[in-house]
Order: structure tokens, then sequence, then C-alpha cells
């Protein structure tokens, strides 16, 4: 038994050609026009479902932003318990902007000098203008949408809006 390479074996048969074992090369199918049909139809749905989804977010925003009565105040309640009053100006997928805004500003005597007037006393609600405050911000607020609860038109005879109405009338703007 010889085992030294290469000897007395014989090299493996080439492979046969697809041509020369017989299989004809197939020629380029041409799609058929059925095929077409379904191919514009899958891109002509997929254009209506994107337009219709672009169509949706806007509208649902279109519906908010309509839903702002212009000449009345808001009221923007926040996750953070906050709620200012305004006017909205701009909603977005972002944001909600807000101007000409107010808030709710709670006084109560820090230490009352009577142990039963403190039991009975109520705290002082008054309304402030943003800007005011000691860093003093500007009379524009945008707001994160995800940070937004709801919003209300305000009536015009409410008293936030009497109290906003009484403050600009005092000259103190």
């Amino acid at each position: 038994m010889d085992l030294a390479p290469n000897s007395h074996q014989a090299a493996p048969a080439a492979r046969p050609r697809a041509h020369e074992a017989g299989v004809e090369h197939m020629p380029f199918m041409k799609p058929s026009l059925a095929s077409k049909i379904l191919v514009v139809l899958l891109i002509v749905a997929s254009v209506v479902f994107i337009l219709g989804a672009a169509a949706g977010l806007s509208g649902s925003l279109a519906g908010t932003s309509s839903a702002i009565k212009g000449k009345q105040y808001q009221a923007l309640f926040l996750t953070n318990g906050q709620v200012y009053f305004g006017k909205l100006a701009d909603i977005n997928n972002s944001w909600v902007k807000l101007t000409d805004i107010y808030y709710l500003q709670v006084q109560q005597q820090v230490q009352p000098t009577d142990s039963k007037a403190a039991a009975n006393q109520q705290p002082q609600v008054s309304l402030a203008k943003l800007g005011n405050e000691l860093h003093g911000p500007e009379d524009v607020m945008y707001v994160d949408r995800t940070q937004v609860l709801f919003w209300e038109n305000l009536k015009n005879d409410g008293k936030v809006v009497t109290a906003i109405k009484d403050y600009k009338a005092n000259g103190t703007k």
C-alpha cells in the first residue's frame, strides 16, 4: 500500500458546465403585466398610507389649534401641578407656546401670632404676571407637549380673566 501523496490517484473530474450538461441558459424573463400592476398598486398604497398618516397628525394638531379661541385666555395645566393662564399662540408636535402669561401665587403667613388664628387662616391667592420674578423671564413660554395634561378656553367673565383685566386696567403691565 503506497501512502505517498498523489501517487496513482486520479485527479477529480472537472465539473461539466451548465451548457455542456444539457441545461440551457434561461433568457431574462420580462415581468408580466400582472406583476407590473401589483408593483404600481403597492407603491400607490404606500404613498396613500404615508400621506394619510401625515394628514392625521397635522389634522389632530389643526383640530387642536382650531379649538383655541384666540380672543380668549386659556388655562394650561401641567403634569407637575402648575397652572398658567395666557394666550396659546402655537401648538405643534413638540411644543405649546403660551404668551401674556399669569399664574396663581399663594401667600401664607409663615409664623402666625395666634395658634387659634393659624388653624382658621386661609391662604391668600393672588394673580401674578410672568416677568416680574427675580430672574426676569420674557412673557413667552414654550412648554414640552409631554408636560401638558390639558388646556381650557376661559370665559371672559370668569374670575381669572376678570383679575387679568383689572391688572391691565391698573396700568401695571
